[in-house]
């Protein structure tokens, strides 16, 4: 049996570089944990901004409600 993944989805508001991830419910725990907005750090121009993770990964604030 596979482990769900989900898709973590931004774009970096400065200069509109997508970055996408797809994390175990135990990656998105461990690196943000249960808070609403998370902080993101564009990998090309090097800006840090924060996202809400309802817009980021709905399916995630879907199937967990950010908690469990």
């Amino acid at each position: 049996m596979t482990r769900k993944r989900y898709k973590v989805e931004t774009s970096c508001p400065q200069c509109g570089c997508s970055a996408v991830s797809h994390l175990s419910t135990e990656e998105i725990k461990e690196r943000y944990s249960d808070v609403p907005n998370v902080e993101m750090e564009c990998g090309d121009c090097m800006i840090k901004y924060e996202t809400d993770m309802k817009t980021a990964c709905p399916e995630w604030d879907e199937a967990c409600r950010m908690k469990d």
